[in-house]
């Protein structure tokens, strides 16, 4: 259990400091978080503030497009995230600030994020705990109302990007390079972190081949 919970925790502190690093690259956030950002902006408090909020909100949602009680064990991803985002944003990054650095430099940025958001989801799925509520929504969606898993997540992301843009969130080319291309990233990631965690522990290996 302890290794478990500790990749668990490595995952998501890595996930997030990715999503720190490209919301300070400048060049647009992901399509969620540039919503809360919108938020924040628009209504105070912190961005992992409105993280949780919604979050809470969506556990609901889950429930009554799947048709099931909502899933309360989903609330310990987002009171963790909800801290470990602001942890990065209001602690760690306060200071940083390469909105004036050349494009290169936020594009390094931009690259870094993605690839760290990429490993932390690829590093905190592999324990199979509870997941964030906004990670179950595009399934939920896309079981509701018969569509592909694709064409769901690309429905959420553009509902999502379009509230984001409409309350001045910051929507750029950022987003639109994690909407195409982070999928992508976090295959890469994890059909390599799932051979090291189980190579730690081959004990709790599925009984099917490794990716």
């Amino acid at each position: 259990m302890f290794y478990r919970v500790t990749v668990y925790l490595l995952g998501m502190f890595v996930n997030f400091f990715g999503v720190a690093m490209v919301i300070h690259a400048t060049l647009g956030a992901g399509f969620w978080t540039s919503f809360f950002i919108g938020l924040s902006d628009l209504f105070g408090m912190t961005v992992g503030f409105w993280y949780g909020v919604f979050q809470f909100l969506i556990i609901f949602i889950n429930a009554k497009l799947m048709k099931q009680h909502p899933e309360f064990m989903a609330l310990i991803p987002v009171v963790l995230e909800s801290f470990i985002l602001d942890f990065w944003l209001e602690i760690v990054f306060v200071s940083f600030d390469i909105s004036a650095a050349p494009v290169v430099i936020k594009a390094l940025a931009l690259g870094t994020g993605m690839a760290a958001i990429g490993l932390g989801v690829a590093i905190y799925i592999l324990p199979q705990f509870p997941r964030a509520p906004v990670d179950q929504l595009f399934l939920a969606i896309s079981a509701r109302f018969n569509l592909s898993l694709r064409m769901g997540q690309t429905l959420v992301a553009v509902i999502v990007a379009t509230m984001a843009i409409l309350i001045g969130g910051p929507v750029g080319i950022g987003t639109a390079v994690l909407v195409l291309f982070l999928g992508s990233v976090i295959q890469f990631w994890y059909t390599r972190a799932y051979r090291l965690y189980y190579a730690v522990k081959p004990e709790a290996a599925p009984q099917e081949e490794w990716l």
